[in-house]
């Protein structure tokens, strides 16, 4: 109990609410890996929208169903790397400074960002489909595309926007400082401020979606211990330069597969 109590530090009823839905955005995005014929029983529990939803590919989703599965990675993924961020807010919350409810707030304006970019994720998605370049599983079937994607995410690894949002994630307490506002408003504005900055670290990571395939959860949760990992200050340094590497090695790679005749 002591250790839960050193993991979740104070409200307990937010931080409960926060893991219950970071695991039941998981619950529903295996829901999606689950072959049709084993969901037909699921209606009889009144689950027949989720279903609807689940029943359509990632190559044939309409727009809305692509928002709402994006929007479910956003939280499944991105949620957990932010928690060191919002365990030192709740921090704050012991003073003055801050209260539970503008932890709440907080957490509510990162995932408005998120949930924000679903929408040009789930558009790039949908056109991707209707240019017949996704297969059912969400997964580019153009080496190109896998190249670029892969080429584009290591060198953003090192780009200067990168580092400058990785150090404002690795030291929460000096960004909170540096930027905090009083108030729910100033929260909320924190919380996108925040978020932003958690974009800035991981949108080009987030779209490797579409190389290894938006229905896959291996990859949804190695990239979510990834992007965590990055963002720790002891470990993330010698983190991101070698992915960096890594991915534009393999972007090569694929480059030099997809235009040599087999």
């Amino acid at each position: 109990m002591k250790a839960l109590h050193r993991l979740m530090p104070g409200h307990g009823v937010l931080w409960l609410s926060f893991f219950v839905s970071i695991l039941a955005a998981w619950s529903v995005l295996f829901a999606m890996q689950v072959p049709v014929d084993t969901r037909v029983p699921a209606n009889e529990f009144g689950l027949a929208y989720l279903i609807s939803l689940c029943s359509q590919t990632a190559a044939d989703a309409g727009f809305r169903s692509a928002i709402f599965m994006w929007s479910l990675m956003s939280l499944a993924m991105m949620a957990p790397t932010a928690f060191p961020a919002f365990r030192t807010y709740s921090d704050l919350t012991h003073t003055e400074a801050a209260s539970g409810v503008s932890l709440a707030v907080l957490v509510l304006g990162y995932l408005t960002v998120w949930i924000g970019f679903a929408v040009p994720a789930a558009f790039l998605q949908v056109h991707l489909a209707g240019q017949g370049l996704l297969d059912q599983a969400g997964q580019s079937t153009s080496g190109l595309l896998n190249a670029a994607l892969l080429v584009l995410a290591g060198l953003y690894q090192f780009s200067t926007l990168k580092n400058a949002c990785l150090s404002a994630c690795r030291s929460p307490m000096t960004f909170f400082m540096s930027h905090w506002q009083p108030g729910l408003q100033g929260a909320f504005r924190l919380g996108l401020r925040l978020g932003a900055v958690c974009l800035g670290c991981c949108w080009a990571l987030m779209l490797l979606a579409f190389v290894a395939g938006t229905m896959n959860l291996a990859f949804m949760g190695l990239a979510m211990v990834l992007m965590t990992l990055e963002k720790l200050p002891q470990i993330g340094d010698r983190i991101s330069a070698p992915l960096g590497v890594f991915l534009l090695i393999t972007g090569a790679v694929v480059f030099a597969l997809s235009i040599i005749p087999l």
